[in-house]
Order: structure tokens, then C-alpha cells, then sequence
């Protein structure tokens, strides 16, 4: 590919984005993508008109084709990109490997990194009052609670040795949706480092240190 797609995307303190930066670190394709990088202030670019025309939700990452098309959530672009260039699939090579991808990935996205997340929003007004519309620390210990009974599960799934969520020799992107979980868990604000509370996802989140996929993609030293 002759000309670099362009990324529209968030320091990877952000978990959500992070998950696609981490994914194209980890598929080497760095080179095929060119990142522009918004502070993500409250009332920042994002907010603004010419990035809502490219994604009406106001939200990072928004990915912009050669045609005109834009792309946006994570991991619609990460399957867009993974079938797009060459080389190891990282959402499965078979439909058996992509069915389990998609079923372990659904599991951490959606009850430990949108519960630790949600836990953010509504524990902390940090990000404007556009964004954090609800102050609920009740409700943020309850999502706090529930990141910690879902992670004590894959810590289990774990515990038979194997080094990633499929049992393979490399992670899948499952695997970097956990390791986005886990650097979030460990931010201050947040108080809920699952590396220092689950024995095997310590294992697991020290293996994702020694990749140099995750040096290049946390980069800015904001991996928690």
C-alpha cells in the first residue's frame, strides 16, 4: 500500500482506542498508518464539526480510507485491517479461532474494561460535563466489583498454563483487549490493579511488557 491511512485516535491512556493502537503495533503495520493524535480535552477536536463529519459520535478511533469511507470502533477496524494486509491474522486464522476471539474478547470488553471504565466516568468528572452526565460512586463500586468477579474467572481460564486466551503461541485480539484492561485497572484514579490482585493475569500482563509491540505502542509511558 502506496499511501498511509489515516488514524484519528487518543493517547494511549485512553483504553478503547489503545486496543486498535496496540493491535497495529502487533500486526507491524505501524508504517501503513499515519496517527493524529487528540488531546481529547472536554470540548476538544473530537467535539468539534470536521470530526463529527467523519463520526457523528464524537468519538476516537475514526479511521479515513482513500474513497472518502470512514471507519470507526476498534474492532471493526481492527477487522478491517486484519483481513486488509498480509500476515498472521490476529482476530483468528480459522473460523473456530475467529468464533473464540470474538467470544473471549466480548467477555473482557464488556464485563472488566467497560465496567472498570464506566467505574471511571461515574466515580470521577475529569472529562467535562459533556461526557461525565452522572456523578454515581455507588454505582461506580458496583462496576468496580463486577470487573473484579469477571477477572478472577479468566484469571482461572489462565491458570492451565497457557500463555494467551486461546491457548496459542502468539495473542489474539482478545488477548490486547485484556492487556488494555489491565493498564487502566492499574491508573491511580482507577484503584483496581488486576495485575497485583490475579496471579496469572500478573504472568499474563509481564509477558505483554516484554512484546515490543506494547513498548512502541505505550510509547508515552501511560501503561498504568
Amino acid at each position: 500500500m502506496n499511501t498511509k491511512l489515516r488514524l484519528y485516535t487518543s493517547p494511549s491512556a485512553f483504553p478503547n482506542p489503545q486496543r486498535l493502537r496496540l493491535f497495529i503495533h502487533e500486526k507491524g503495520i505501524n508504517q501503513h498508518i499515519e496517527e493524529v493524535i487528540y488531546d481529547m480535552a472536554p470540548g476538544g477536536e473530537q467535539r468539534k464539526w470536521p470530526h463529527l463529519k467523519m463520526n457523528p459520535w464524537g468519538e476516537t478511533p475514526t479511521l479515513a480510507l482513500g474513497d472518502g469511507t470512514f471507519l470507526s470502533e476498534s474492532s471493526g477496524i481492527a477487522r478491517y485491517l486484519d483481513h486488509l494486509f498480509p500476515g498472521r491474522k490476529i482476530m483468528g486464522e480459522t473460523p473456530l479461532e475467529q468464533g473464540q476471539d470474538d467470544m473471549w474478547d466480548n467477555r473482557i470488553f464488556v464485563h472488566i474494561l467497560y465496567r472498570i471504565v464506566t467505574m471511571f466516568h461515574v466515580m470521577h468528572q475529569g472529562l467535562g460535563l459533556k461526557i461525565e452526565l452522572t456523578s454515581n460512586p455507588q454505582w461506580g463500586e458496583h462496576c468496580r466489583k463486577e470487573a473484579l468477579a469477571h477477572a478472577s474467572l479468566v484469571n482461572q481460564h489462565l491458570a492451565d498454563g497457557r500463555e494467551w486466551l486461546l491457548g496459542g503461541k502468539e495473542p489474539t485480539f482478545a488477548d490486547i483487549t485484556l492487556c488494555t484492561a489491565i493498564a487502566f485497572s492499574k491508573f491511580p484514579t482507577n484503584q483496581t490493579p488486576l495485575d497485583e490482585r490475579f496471579e496469572y493475569l500478573d504472568y499474563f500482563w509481564r509477558r505483554w511488557q516484554a512484546r515490543e509491540s506494547f513498548k512502541a505502542a505505550y510509547a508515552d509511558g501511560n501503561s498504568g
